[in-house]
């Protein structure tokens, strides 16, 4: 139920008015002057404040300036018998919503009192979302106190009021999104698009298209114009998740818009300037692709500008409780769950692991575990079987059952099925964990004369 300031110095038209405005089930507080409803705005939130423009000794403007200077999310409508078309256009431009002339149509009226509090309501929400973005996105708020997330957090704060190139590197799960959103957010250009596109999702030849737009025939299929994800981002921030995977001919345009800040659309000669901030991430080693020919290194010398490097979960240890009890009380109250709290034995299971997937990983087994355990504390059955069983073996059992006695090529074998069987033979993603190129695994599993297996569900 809104609740709504109804200012007019004419007894009869406040009553009538705030009669059916009630009746629409709205809450009214009513006011007989200007200078009583400057003293209720200052100690009353309202949503709306419909208040008459001509009133002695303190107007209606003055009212609307008070309104918005309180609460600037407040909205306004002015009424007027004796105003001009100017005087609703100053309101308008003081902040008004709207503004009716008396003697105004009942439906009318009710209508604009609506628009106006459904503008409210969506920019409250607008707000919300802004508010919750930057709590989850400001580096402030990135969790990780341990030396190396505090020299990356350091890294971040010098870089996000620049407009310099940044490439950001670790594994898979590291979360190097979230450092590409804490620097746009942190930076001059904050207010503007965060454009963000995974190139290893995009096939070879949709990647310029998709980058850098496309003209009407250009190719079968091309339809229409079609802007590209550089246009989108102009103004702003455009951040190239898995840059590794981009195809030679899509990296010699990044390259050039690097060199002169210029694009073109596919089928397009005509050169175009956009003013993009350009953060580029990935979990390869882009020197090795540069051997294999598969990455151009004057593009590697372009965007390695800023390096920011991000650690694995496993070289920094310290940081695993703060961020179990992080997503413990999200998932806690997203599930809407009594649990209160961690077993000190589960506890040591989750800092004892790896955690191969980072991050990413020990977030979603909390939410599992969350979501699966019925008791008011956290017990290590709650995890999953794979931790359990992880915990139970000793690092020289680990190794006994590894080793054996089997040569060092036998040994890579063994640990690429492994590995495989983990992840459900899904070649990219085994890739990215054995940090070498996709190309570089399937020429290993062709010289052991492993048989691809075609990756189920």
């Amino acid at each position: 139920m809104a609740d709504i300031l109804l200012v007019d110095d004419e007894k009869s038209v406040r009553t009538t008015v705030a009669l059916f405005l009630k009746k629409m089930g709205y809450h009214v507080d009513e006011s007989p002057s200007g200078d009583d409803a400057i003293e209720k705005l200052k100690t009353q939130f309202y949503d709306l404040v419909i208040t008459d423009l001509i009133m002695k000794p303190t107007d209606g403007m003055e009212v609307l300036r008070m309104a918005k200077e309180v609460n600037p999310s407040t909205e306004a409508l002015v009424m007027t018998a004796f105003g001009t078309v100017e005087s609703g256009v100053q309101a308008i431009k003081l902040g008004a919503y709207d503004y009716i002339q008396k003697p105004f149509d009942k439906d009318e009226f009710i209508h604009v009192v609506e628009k106006a509090l459904e503008r409210k309501e969506l920019l409250t929400e607008v707000e919300h979302l802004q508010n919750e973005l930057k709590e989850k996105y400001s580096f402030e708020n990135i969790v990780g106190k341990s030396n190396p997330m505090l020299d990356v957090l350091s890294m971040v704060s010098k870089v996000a009021h620049t407009d310099s190139t940044v490439l950001i590197t670790g594994e898979s799960g590291t979360g190097k999104e979230l450092v590409a959103k804490a620097i746009h957010l942190n930076s001059r250009r904050k207010n503007r698009a965060f454009i963000t596109i995974n190139c290893g999702a995009l096939p070879e030849n949709l990647q310029e298209s998709e980058l850098f737009g496309h003209v009407r025939g250009a190719f079968t299929g091309a339809i229409k114009d079609k802007p590209g994800l550089f246009h989108e981002a102009n103004g702003g921030t455009l951040f190239l998740d898995e840059i590794g995977e981009t195809a030679l001919s899509t990296q010699v345009k990044v390259l050039r818009f690097l060199q002169d800040g210029e694009i073109r659309r596919v089928g397009e000669n005509e050169p175009v300037f956009v003013d993009v901030r350009l953060l580029a991430a990935t979990n390869k080693d882009l020197q090795k692709l540069i051997e294999e020919n598969l990455f151009r290194e004057d593009l590697y010398y372009r965007l390695n500008v800023i390096p920011i490097h991000l650690p694995a979960l496993r070289q920094r240890r310290d940081d695993i409780p703060l961020l179990t009890n992080h997503f413990f009380e999200k998932y806690k109250e997203k599930a809407k769950k009594k649990v209160t709290s961690i077993s000190p034995e589960a506890m040591k299971i989750l800092t004892g692991y790896d955690w191969p997937g980072n991050v990413r990983e020990l977030e979603n087994v909390m939410e599992r575990a969350i979501i699966l355990t019925n008791k008011n504390m956290l017990m290590p059955e709650d995890l999953p079987a794979a931790l359990q069983e992880s915990h139970r073996r000793t690092p020289d059992e680990d190794m006994d059952i590894v080793l054996g006695e089997q040569t060092l090529e036998e040994l890579e074998k063994h640990y690429i099925l492994k590995t495989l069987e983990k992840y459900n033979w899904n070649q990219k993603k085994v890739s990215e964990v054995l940090d070498i190129s996709t190309t570089t695994l399937w020429r290993k599993l062709k010289n052991y004369g492993i048989e691809a297996k075609k990756k189920e569900g």
